[in-house]
This record gives C-alpha cells, structure tokens and sequence, in this order.
C-alpha cells in the first residue's frame, strides 16, 4: 500500500512539527486523491487496500441442480432457496423460547464482529500491528459485559437476591465494567509502535464504531425481546418482508435506478416492497397479537427458574372498535372495524422499515464499495455474510427501542420490583411506608386494614 503524504504549505508556522511527524508515522500513511481527482481516481486500485474476494460456497448439488440456467435466474433460486431455509430456521428459533432467541442474537452479533473486525484486518495486515484482533475481541467482552450485565440487574432481580456472588457484581457492575475497558485502553496505549502510530489509531477507532453498530444496537433487541417477543418478530419479519418483497418487485419489474450505492435497488422495488410490507405487517400483526404467548412481557420467574410470558394483555392487545373516517366509509359502505392497537403501530413500524430501513443496506453498501469487496463475508450462499442480512435490522432496532420509549412504555411493575428486591431491608422498609402512607392519603386502604396491619 502507498504512503499518505500531508499535503502542507510552505509557509506553515507548525512546519517543523508536521515534518517530525512525517518521519514517525511516514510508513503508515495512506495516499488519498486531490479533489480534482476524485471522480477519476478516487476508486482506483491503488487508493483501496487491497482485500480478498469472496469465495463461492454454494453447495455443489445446489450448482449441479441449477447449472442449466443462466446467472440471473441461478442466483435467483439460490437467494429464494437459502432464504426459505433462513425463515423455517427463524421460527423454529422463536418456538424453543426467550432464552434460545437471546443465544442467538448473541451469535449473530459475534459473527458480523468477526465479519467488520477481518476486513480490517485483511485491509493492514502488511503492518503486522501488534495485539490488534486481540484488542478487538477483549473489547468486544468489555462492552457485552456491561450490557448483559446491566440485563441481569434490570430483568433478574430476584436471581440476584438469592447469590450472593451476583449481589456483588451487580452492585458494582458499572465501576467493574470501566475498570475493565480502563484495562483494555492501557493496553492499547502500551502497544503503539513508532512507525504504525496512525494505523493504530485508525484501527482503535475502526473497532469502537464497529462495537458502536453491532453491540450496543443488539443489546436494544433484547431489550426489545423483554417487551414481548412480538416486538422482536415483528419487527425483524417486517424486514426481511421487505427484503424479500423488494427483490421480487426489482427483479421482474425493475427499470429505474434508485440510488448509486447500490446499483441493482431500483424504485419499483422500493415502491413495491413499501406496500406488501405494510399490507404483510397489519396481517402479521393481527396473527400474534391472539397470542399471551407473544404479546407478553418476557420475564424471569425465580420458582420454577425459566422465563414466563403470562400476563393479562394490556389494551395494545385487546380488540377496540374504531370508527373511520366519512372518505372511508362512503367508500367501503363500513362505519366501524374492529382492530388491536398494535396493528396500527405496525404500520408505523412497517413504514419506517420499508422508507428508512433501506438506508442501513446503501449505508453497508458504501462501505463495501470503499473496499472494494462485494459481501462482507461469504457465510451464506446467494446472500453473503452475516452482516448483509442484518445491516436494516441494526437499524430497526433502534427505531423500535426508541418507539416504545416514547409511545408504548408505562411504568413497569415488574421491573420495578426487581429493582426493589436489590435493595437493603432498611430501604425496602422506608420505600413500603412511604408506599402505604401514600394508598392511605388515596383512600385505597380502609381504616380496618390499617388496623389489622
């Protein structure tokens, strides 16, 4: 790879440190083209690291059964294949519980680490830099250590309660949690080399906005998860919805490029993949919205040690009767329907999954383009890497973690107590005569309860 030279003026007050730095840092400089180059060379060869091509591990009787057909239609059914195989695995998933959901967004977040952490490790592997990939996965383990740890506080209280050992950690979690980044930092300090001080930035701050996209946005999944795993299927179902829907309308009816990044998105796909994923996600959302099983709180019942999703459903699942607006009536002769509130939130979520969502994938395809590679790994056949599946999700995440925050979310009994349970006797005591004194000032405890109490 070239060197990065600054390009200074002569007549630089700061001349003589820019020169100091140029002999310390000379050898790990990139070149970047002038602005009257840009166009012309800004995606040349020599400007990009030079990072290998995906290999193609399409299983060999998938290419024996499709090598008749051109590459267009293979790679049709290959996508259509491995896709109807993602979907049957996801709902399998989703029947054996929380606890299997939260394993696996686990994995799939180490594996789109490991798929970001390699292309920068491939991208200045010539460098050698010293304790790189470790620093990486020691700060991945930092970061899910206070996440999950702050996880266990909030949902697991009445486990807590019982170890002793849990107690500690989690009174001390978040000075446990610097400490240990704290650690990491030193570590990273103590590994710059002369020569390599630049590189060495660039790849601490690489790791920190991959840790930034990937952790801390699948943390808000599961945090999504303990709302009830309707606003985990949902959402993620609504995406791939999208996904699908968008590459059917494109692939038969494409004509109209939508945007430079990704050359093959087209607007009748956009368009298209808009409203089949509002129709499938006010259908979808009627489906599990009859389920205690989906639409109530995830939580840890500390008797039987597994998680519990019985609750009486709040009135975001109960059927309401609404009355339409005079348009609609005279068009469709209907005065009133029937609905779950969520089906309306659905299509708020279904829109911002179909016009937002998008730009997670052209924002992963601005990235691969700079590096010049197609997928960012070649762990699914048709599809790419782990991270071209989930780049929208990230996304989508956020927007519903958000949403929930600011539309759904009421005070949660449960959660509260759970916090209350971590507390010591003597707070747990003034909290309870604070709280009677409280329902007597409303009149909810009648005198002869005082009394018997």
């Amino acid at each position: 790879m070239t060197e990065l030279r600054r390009r200074g003026g002569g007549g630089d007050p700061d001349s003589t440190e820019n020169i100091s730095d140029k002999e310390a840092d000379g050898d790990d400089r990139l070149v970047f083209p002038s602005e009257g180059e840009g166009e012309m060379e800004g995606d040349s060869k020599a400007d990009t690291p030079d990072v290998p091509p995906s290999a193609d591990n399409t299983p060999q009787c998938l290419n024996k059964a499709l090598e008749g057909l051109s590459s267009r239609w293979k790679n049709w059914w290959i996508r259509g294949i491995l896709s109807l195989t993602m979907i049957i695995g996801f709902f399998l998933i989703i029947y054996l519980g929380p606890i299997m959901l939260i394993f696996v967004v686990m994995s799939v977040q180490i594996k789109c680490f490991h798929e970001i952490i390699t292309i920068g490790y491939r991208v200045y592997h010539s460098y050698d830099l010293p304790w790189f990939r470790t620093l990486s996965w020691y700060f991945l383990i930092c970061v899910n250590y206070f996440f999950y740890g702050e996880t266990v506080a909030d949902y697991f209280g009445a486990l807590v309660q019982r170890e002793e050992p849990l107690q500690f950690l989690v009174r001390y979690h978040r000075f446990i949690s610097f400490a240990l980044y704290l650690a990491g930092f030193c570590m990273f300090v103590l590994s710059l080399v002369k020569k390599h001080y630049r590189l060495q930035f660039y790849m601490f701050a690489w790791t920190h906005v991959t840790l930034l996209i990937v952790v801390t946005q699948s943390h808000l999944v599961i945090q999504n998860l303990f709302e009830g795993m309707i606003w985990f299927i949902v959402p993620i179902s609504i995406v791939i919805c999208n996904d699908i829907m968008a590459y059917l309308f494109g692939f038969f009816f494409g004509r109209t490029p939508l945007i430079k990044l990704s050359p093959k998105k087209t607007w009748e796909g956009f368009i298209g993949g808009f409203f089949a994923t509002v129709v499938f996600s006010f259908f979808f959302a009627y489906l599990l919205s009859q389920y205690q099983y989906f639409v109530c709180p995830v939580e840890y019942n500390s008797e039987t040690n597994r998680f519990a999703v019985e609750c009486e459903p709040s009135n975001l699942f109960m059927i309401q009767e609404y009355t339409l607006p005079a348009v609609v009536q005279n068009a469709v002769r209907w005065k009133t329907v029937n609905l779950y509130p969520f089906q309306i939130h659905s299509i708020a979520l279904s829109s911002f999954a179909s016009l937002i969502g998008p730009f997670g994938g052209f924002f992963a395809s601005g990235f691969k383009r700079a590096f010049k590679i197609k997928d960012f790994a070649d762990t699914i056949p048709g599809h790419g890497g782990i991270m071209d599946r989930f780049d929208c999700q990230y996304l989508m995440a956020t927007f519903v973690h958000v949403y929930i925050a600011s539309f759904i979310r009421g005070p949660n009994p449960s959660k509260v107590l759970q916090q209350l349970l971590v507390l010591q006797p003597e707070q747990q005591l003034s909290i309870f005569n604070t709280l009677r004194n409280h329902l007597r000032e409303k009149g909810m405890l009648p005198p002869a309860v005082e009394e018997a109490q």
